[in-house]
């Protein structure tokens, strides 16, 4: 939070319930903050591409933001969340958010071959985890958000443009 210098509404709209709160921030900072074979821009893309295929006003606005500074390309971060298949994306990354909107459209319908196209561009089973970690995470925040009416802040709209 210091970092952005604002309180994101997220954390505001779970302050209701302390343990709720506690929950949600914990399993963030776990999934989008730990140590993982993801990058944290990786991380941030899986979100936008999953909160892009949900149409989730509050996540496209705040982690959209996040790719464009983290990645210091404003185009890439307006193409993920517009379709994120019009980037020019390496090959590790085109198989992670491929894998990530397999997951949000169809979720039943991975199988082995899925998995393996993921370990033949580098990614390890523990990645594969992490992957889907985020991914099932932000298919589960994108909708409450959306349930909730939960807005981004003001602030995320001008950033790193």
């Amino acid at each position: 939070m210091e970092k952005l210098g604002i309180v994101p509404n997220v954390l505001d709209a779970y302050a209701f319930d302390i343990d709720k709160l506690n929950a949600f921030t914990g399993l963030y900072n776990d999934l989008m903050l730990a140590d993982s074979g993801l990058s944290k821009l990786e991380r941030e893309m899986i979100a936008v591409v999953v909160s892009s295929l949900n149409r989730c006003y509050y996540c496209l606005t705040a982690h959209g933001q996040a790719v464009r500074e983290l990645s210091g390309d404003p185009m890439l971060g307006e193409m993920l969340v517009m379709n994120y298949r019009v980037a020019k994306l390496e090959p590790r990354q085109r198989a992670m958010l491929d894998f990530a909107a397999k997951m949000t459209e169809a979720s039943a319908r991975i199988e082995e071959p899925d998995r393996q196209t993921l370990r033949d561009v580098g990614f390890s089973d523990r990645d594969i985890w992490d992957i889907a970690g985020v991914a099932g995470f932000f298919n589960m925040t994108n909708r409450v958000a959306s349930a909730t009416d939960m807005r981004p802040n003001d602030e995320y709209h001008a950033r790193s443009r």
